[in-house]
């Protein structure tokens, strides 16, 4: 028996179109904005806790978040939150979520819908 012909073949993902990207990219925001941090009445988004999202062709998710505080009592949990709303985005095959300290959270990460709902300005 050939041993390449029982190997399994990998199928190289076809890239995601710009249409396609811009799609997932706002359904992905749209469910960042679900997750919230306990003690500010704000999403994380808005917040500007989300450092960076990469999509892969194969709609693997990874993501760069940080804590308004190192100390936060939700940083066993929050990862999990964020996880659990971009798995709930149609196609997504997984996501992977790293809390990340540097650089660190301050208030001008905040957009300005959040600083206008904490009356920031």
């Amino acid at each position: 028996m050939d041993d390449a012909a029982s190997a399994p073949t990998e199928i190289a993902a076809t890239p995601l179109t710009q249409a396609e990207l811009d799609r997932l990219t706002d359904q992905l925001v749209e469910q960042l904005k679900t997750v919230f941090d306990p003690e500010i009445p704000v999403d994380i988004y808005e917040l500007g806790l989300i450092y960076k999202v990469d999509v892969s062709d194969t709609k693997d998710v990874a993501i760069d978040m940080t804590l308004t505080a190192p100390g936060c009592p939700v940083a066993g949990e929050m990862p999990g939150w964020v996880q659990d709303a971009i798995m709930a985005v149609p196609g997504i095959k997984s996501c992977h979520v790293d809390l990340v300290f540097e650089p660190p959270w301050d208030p001008s990460r905040m957009s300005d819908e959040a600083k206008l709902q904490l009356n920031m300005f």
